[in-house]
This record gives structure tokens, C-alpha cells and sequence, in this order.
């Protein structure tokens, strides 16, 4: 497997899974079409693309809740009498968020 992060479609999935069969089938009868493979590239290339951008953002997203989560806990503890309930609560919501963000690039496999 490659160490490349692609997001494919549900239409690039099934086209891709199709022309691989039918890439296996030509060569058992040694008569592969070079147009299959071309095809195959270029939705491997979209795919890679894509999952660049995703991971991209992915990335962006964690480093944004990671810095709310910093905000929070000096809000937490600059925070009045008053105010330390408001606070606590902000600070577990961009907990949860970064949880939230980092579970997701692990889910991706980043």
C-alpha cells in the first residue's frame, strides 16, 4: 500500500474496482489494454489530490482547536468567580473538539 493519502468517491470506487476486474481478466488472456491503465492513473490522480486537500484541512482544523484549547484554559484560569462556570464549559467543549479533530486524522489514517 502507498504511503499516499487518496479520497476516492463512491464513483471513482466502483469505476476503478471495474477496471481493475476487467484489467485482470485481459491479462489472464494476455491481452491487456494500455487505455485501462491510463484510466485507472488518472483516478488514482484525482483521488490523490483530493486527499491532499482533505488532509490539508484536516490539519488546519486540528491546529485551529488545538489553539482554542489553549484560549480556553487561560480563560479558565483568568476567569472570575463568576465566570469560572462559562469558562469550564467553553474549555470542555474545545476539548471535545480537539478530540473531535484528531480522531478524525487518525480515522484517515494521517
Amino acid at each position: 500500500m502507498s504511503e499516499v493519502y487518496r479520497s476516492y468517491t463512491p464513483a471513482e470506487k466502483r469505476k476503478r474496482a471495474w477496471l481493475i476486474l476487467r484489467g485482470v481478466k485481459q491479462a489472464a488472456a494476455d491481452a491487456v489494454d494500455p487505455k485501462i491503465e491510463r484510466q485507472i492513473d488518472a483516478i488514482d490522480a484525482a483521488a490523490e489530490e483530493r486527499g491532499r486537500l482533505e488532509a490539508a484541512a484536516l490539519h488546519r482544523q486540528n491546529e485551529k482547536a488545538k489553539a482554542e484549547l489553549a484560549t480556553a484554559k487561560a480563560a479558565l484560569r483568568a476567569a472570575t468567580r463568576e465566570d469560572k462556570a462559562a469558562a469550564r464549559t467553553a474549555l470542555t467543549k474545545a476539548e471535545q473538539r480537539a478530540r473531535a479533530t484528531e480522531k478524525a486524522i487518525r480515522s484517515a489514517g494521517l
